[in-house]
């Protein structure tokens, strides 16, 4: 499940006695797979809140400050604007209406979900500060029979410690047809004597290779191995490791 975290700006103004809208909408997934033989698929929401929320929902095509009248993305979502009252639930029909799209990769899209709070009832009496907020999942357009499957696209990724004219890093490259997202890459190396360096998450597209900056030269590797958590479809973290070249 994904919900909304409050910012640290709401916390502060919370110590300060102005309230505080939060977030009560939860979505039912943090990615959507939408395979392409299939017209529409749908994604459940539910208001887990005490009040009623007004949600509206668009796609887009990685553009961040995308609004429902600029984004640019082959889908249509029905309803675009609908009402959650408390403890119900509301499912999204996504529909793809667009061909001109590739077939040999996945396609990232961005599905928004803005959540907007009632008008606070005592709004009239005492300082109230209330947020708008924005959801966003990946959205991924999966062409029909690409050659072998999404849990495979793992084990054909390829590591090396690269130089570059800013330093070293260490990349991957993907040759599979799949998006791959990464919640955690950790860095073993011979120097470390077990301390793995961390190097965060990412995501790297298919066909494309991803770096993470390093904070020595190439030549100051001698072994290394990588650690790794995955995102699958399902939102599961999966682990995994891999010998590294340099």
């Amino acid at each position: 499940m994904l919900r909304t975290k409050p910012t640290i700006l709401a916390i502060v103004l919370a110590l300060c006695g102005i309230s505080v809208a939060n977030a009560a909408v939860v979505i039912g997934g943090t990615r959507v797979v939408f395979p392409a033989q299939t017209r529409d698929v749908s994604l459940r929401l539910e208001n887990k809140g005490g009040d009623p929320a007004l949600v509206q929902v668009w796609v887009d095509d990685g553009d961040e400050r995308s609004t429902p009248t600029s984004a640019h993305a082959p889908f249509a979502i029905t309803p675009p604007v609908f009402r959650i009252d408390p403890g119900n639930g509301h499912a999204l029909r996504i529909v793809h209406v667009g061909d001109d799209v590739p077939r040999d990769k996945e396609v990232l899209y961005w599905l928004n979900v803005l959540e907007i709070p009632p008008k606070a009832s005592d709004a009239e009496s005492k300082n109230v500060l209330q947020f708008a907020f924005r959801h966003r999942l990946k959205l991924l357009h999966r062409p029909k029979d690409l050659p072998s499957s999404p849990d495979r696209a793992v084990a054909t990724l390829r590591w090396s410690i690269e130089q570059g004219v800013d330093g070293a890093s260490l990349k991957v490259v993907n040759p599979s047809p799949y998006h791959v997202s990464f919640n955690a890459v950790d860095l073993h190396t011979s120097e470390g004597a077990g301390s793995p360096v961390s190097l965060g998450g990412g995501m790297v597209a298919p066909g494309a290779s991803l770096g993470f900056p390093l904070s020595k030269d190439r030549d100051s590797f001698d072994t290394a191995k990588v650690d790794f958590v995955t995102i699958n479809d399902f939102g599961a973290t999966v682990r995994g490791s891999a010998a590294v070249d340099r």
